[in-house]
């Protein structure tokens, strides 16, 4: 034996790679398998491990003298790794103290700083100094504030001088009148200084800002200091309790890692690095590189390891290890043989089918462990080769079949029901095929989550296997299990026999069993790198088992049916997305606004998903944008370019635009669009996008229409007459070089809007002059309210689904009464905008919103001055109370103002800014005369 391992271990490097069968098993396990059952004594020719004498004086040693010991020389994997976990511990503890250290020192001076800046030009600017300063006696003024200001702020000291430097105030009052200690030019100069010094305090932090007459003169100076011992102490005090949790840590990751070394130091029994590696590889040369089956067993007969091939051959089932040889279903003559332990050599047993040749050797010869390890050859003769022929071209037909009788359509649960349909019976009595959740939704599937049972097809009626629909898990112990982890078709050729399999469900693989079903390949459903799912071939009829060439057979099947399910699986996906994509991009609820009474119904095209869309976009002034748009063509690229273009309306629209120029812009960037479309491209430019967009102000009651070659909206009179306005028709979305025209109609309260895509009005079989007039017939019976018309519209069509989507939308007035505005002509003078305020007032009053007077003011105040000083006449202010309180400021200039952050030292340019924090919205929107400036507030 000795020998033969010597032998295959010279050959282990050239041991095929790959993925191995199951059952194999992990390099970690085989070597702690083989160290545990005494076995690392056969790697002795190579390099020797300590002797058993030595080896036993060892483990007689205490546990933790022997670890001390191999942390200390680091000689072995327990000592490197315990010396390694504390070295990085004790950096990691390290770095944690030195960054605490610099951060106290950094926040430490950044606090003194701020503090002693803060109280100078706080006391520099207090009501009084100044007046002091240039008062007979300064020091008996200002001495009692500096004091009380000085304790009340925590710093050290506030001198106040004069321009030579001489003090006037100091906390020990026998240095008062002395000359200051500091650099004081910059201060004389106007500008405020910040510095570090040595004082008699110790090392401080001091401020120095000048005191500045009404006519900028520098009349005197301030001093604020505070020293950096002071505002650092309250980190120091921490730093102790965070030294000794570092310290904590770090003895509590050594002592941890020490219990962790010593527990791997019994487990590897003190070897180093370099003797571990050589026994595993002889290890892995002996039981993985053999074309030789080698199973080692201990004294009282149990199965301590095998290799891949011994598997094969006695066809072990996977929990074959420490089962006894008798118990693994081999022949008697065959276990006895394995369970004496004696010396064998070449003896042949017929097991599973097949002739043994069979070697035998204990392994306690020399001082080993007690046990015995065999080695297993296959002697059978080669089959006869009658009957191959026709196999092999059965077998030949049926690939050939598969390629046009697997895969006829894009559906998923179909191509696996023709895989299904197609293998039974020619080379299964019962085949069901169970796919991932996330591939029947056409997504990727993620490891371990539940597989359905998509298809399945026998050659009766009653089998026990999960039903169709059924939701599976399959246990670890399982060939699908295997198959699923491996990647590669699994055979278990003996049902019955197998306990894996049989832990599935007890109750019903029993009952599969006694139906009659005895052999099963379990194939992945391979995808390049995904696994979709499994196809599992039954056998019953046949009495011999399936084979390894049945397995091959098995795999190129499925992995042709594969590619047809991968196929569905995508289609299905982009489906989905596009489904998913446009739902998401449409309307999910319509955003709240008083203007309008709104319903609205999308019908997708019979084809699949389309690009029509609608939106009801809230603007300033109460005021409400609709859009309806359509573009050309189904599926994803459609939906897509809808959301594009949706997305373009929504940001378009913030800009308060007329439709003509928003229309415009969006020409503009369909044009772009079109001209980024490479002939490389896979997607199609965006030919054929229309779109209607329309703006109703409940104030004036007047709507502006503009559309893109778009059909005409549909107006319904308060009385029920039914008319189409005359709205300019502009060229499609795209196609550029003509501007567009606006229709601006005066709509009586309760009229109401109906917009519509063409797949309402037009199809294939009728003219668009005649679906209008249809629609102009549908309308006149519809009912008075919106929801009304739009279920009446929708009833009156054909049953039969359109071509093409419909999307629909129908608006009813509203209009602002009285009541809710309150207007203002405003001269161009700043006086003006005291009797605006008033006016404000009262009017707020009367809506009872007295809540919001302050805000009110401020924010009209705010505009109203802007307009005067920058703007141009004539200047008018309107409020509007309706779902929020409205105030506009309109004047005849086009210039836009702008928020930005005011200086330091700036007089003005916070008025902006205050609006846009008191305000919920503000912004600018531009009229024919000049601009209007906007803000909104919630109402309480």
């Amino acid at each position: 034996m000795v020998r033969l391992l010597g032998r295959t271990g010279l050959r282990s490097s050239r041991r095929p790679s790959g993925p191995r069968r199951p059952g194999a098993q992990s390099r970690a396990d085989l070597v702690s398998a083989s160290d545990a059952r005494g076995t690392a004594h056969l790697a002795q020719s190579s390099s020797p491990p300590p002797s058993g004498k030595e080896r036993e004086t060892d483990q007689r040693r205490p546990g933790a003298l022997a670890a001390l010991r191999s942390a200390l020389t680091g000689r072995s994997v327990a000592g490197q790794v315990f010396l390694l976990h504390v070295i990085i511990v004790l950096l990691l503890v390290l770095t944690a103290v030195a960054a605490l250290f610099l951060q106290v020192r950094r926040d430490t001076t950044q606090e003194a700083r701020n503090r002693s800046l803060a109280v100078a030009e706080a006391f520099a600017y207090a009501p009084g100094t100044r007046e002091a300063l240039s008062g007979p006696d300064p020091s008996a003024v200002l001495q009692p504030a500096a004091e009380a200001a000085r304790i009340t702020s925590k710093v050290d000291f506030i001198v106040v001088m004069n321009n030579q430097g001489v003090r006037y105030t100091h906390p020990v009052r026998e240095r008062i009148g002395r000359q200051f200690v500091g650099n004081l030019e910059p201060a004389l100069a106007g500008m405020p200084v910040i510095e570090e010094i040595n004082g008699t305090l110790g090392r401080l932090v001091q401020a120095i800002v000048p005191v500045k007459a009404m006519d900028g003169r520098v009349v005197g100076l301030v001093s604020a200091g505070v020293t950096t011992e002071h505002v650092g102490a309250a980190a120091s005090r921490q730093l102790p309790l965070v030294l000794g949790a570092a310290a904590s840590g770090l003895a509590l990751a050594t002592a941890g890692t020490a219990l962790v070394s010593r527990r791997l130091l019994r487990q590897t029994h003190g070897l180093g690095p370099r003797e571990m590696t050589r026994m595993y590889e002889h290890h892995d040369a002996v039981l993985h590189s053999v074309r030789e089956g080698v199973i080692i067993l201990s004294d009282d007969g149990r199965l301590l390891l095998s290799n891949d091939e011994a598997r094969r051959l006695l066809d072990l089932p996977d929990d074959a290890e420490r089962r006894h040889v008798t118990d693994l279903g081999l022949p008697s003559d065959t276990a006895a043989l394995l369970a004496s332990g004696r010396t064998a050599s070449d003896e042949v047993r017929l097991v599973r089918g097949r002739l043994l040749a069979i070697n035998q050797r204990p392994t306690d010869l020399g001082g080993g462990p007690p046990g015995s390890v065999a080695t297993l050859r296959d002697s059978t003769e080669l089959r006869a080769l009658s009957g191959r022929a026709e196999v092999a071209r059965e077998r030949l037909t049926l690939l050939y079949d598969a390629g046009g009788a697997v895969g006829t359509s894009l559906s998923v649960r179909r191509t696996a029901e023709e895989l299904a349909e197609l293998a039974v019976p020619r080379f299964a009595d019962f085949v069901t095929v169970d796919l991932y959740e996330a591939v029947l939704e056409g997504e990727e599937p993620e490891a371990g989550s539940d597989l359905r049972r998509t298809a399945s097809t026998g050659i009766r009626e009653g089998a026990p296997l999960y039903p169709l629909g059924h939701r599976i898990q399959f246990v670890a112990s399982s060939p699908q299990a295997h198959s699923l982890h491996s990647g590669r078709a699994v055979l278990e050729p003996r049902l019955g026999d197998a306990p894996g399999w049989l832990a599935q469900d007890i109750e019903r693989t029993t009952a599969v069993v006694a139906y009659g079903i005895h052999s099963l390949i379990t194939a992945p459903v391979r995808a390049g790198s995904l696994i979709l799912g499994l196809v599992n071939f039954w056998r019953s009829e046949k009495p011999e088992p399936y084979d390894v060439e049945d397995v091959a057979l098995a795999e190129e099947l499925v992995a042709r049916a594969a590619v047809s399910i991968d196929n569905a699986r995508r289609y299905t996906r982009e489906h989905s997305m596009a489904e998913t994509l446009q739902r998401s991009l449409l309307p999910q609820r319509l955003p709240e606004q008083g203007a309008l009474d709104i319903a609205y119904r999308y019908l997708p095209a019979q084809a699949g998903v389309g690009g029509d869309w609608f939106d009801v976009l809230p603007l300033s002034g109460a005021r409400v944008a609709l859009v309806v748009g359509d573009v050309v063509g189904h599926g994803l690229h459609a939906a897509a370019t809808m959301g594009r273009l949706r997305t373009a309306v929504h940001n378009f629209s913030a800009l308060d635009l007329p439709p003509d120029e928003l229309l415009g812009l969006l020409d503009e960037l369909v044009a772009r669009i079109d001209q980024n479309e490479t002939a490389e491209d896979t997607s199609a430019p965006v030919t054929g996008a229309t779109c209607l967009y329309a703006i109703y102000d409940p104030a004036s009651r007047r709507c502006t229409i503009a559309r893109a070659g778009h059909p005409p909206p549909a107006l319904i009179q308060p009385d029920g007459e039914v008319g189409f306005p005359d709205v300019p028709a502009g060229p499609p979305l795209g196609l550029g070089g003509l501007p567009f025209e606006t229709a601006d109609l005066e709509l009586p309260e309760g009229s109401r809007l109906v917009l519509y895509t063409d797949g309402l009005v037009e199809d294939r079989e009728r003219d668009i002059d005649d679906g209008l007039e249809l629609l102009r017939a549908w309308l006149a019976d519809a009912g008075p309210s919106p929801e009304d018309t739009c279920r009446a519209v929708l009833d009156a069509r054909p049953p039969s689904r359109s071509s093409d989507d419909i999307a629909l939308i129908v608006a009813r007035t509203r209009a602002l009464v009285p009541d809710q505005i309150a207007e203002w002509d405003v001269p161009m003078d700043p006086a003006a905008v005291g009797e605006v305020r008033a006016s404000v007032t009262r009017r707020l009053a009367e809506w009872g919103l007295d809540e919001l007077n302050f805000t009110t003011e401020l924010i009209l105040s705010e505009l109203v001055t802007n307009a005067i000083r920058y703007g141009s006449p004539p200047l008018h202010v309107r409020v509007v109370r309706e779902h929020s309180l409205i105030c506009e400021v309109f004047d005849g200039s086009s210039t836009s103002p702008h928020l930005r952050y005011a200086g330091m030292t700036d007089e003005g340019g916070r008025g902006l800014f205050l609006v846009a924090q008191l305000a919920e919205r503000w912004g600018t929107r531009y009229t024919p005369t000049g601009k209007v400036i906007w803000a909104e507030q919630p109402l309480p």
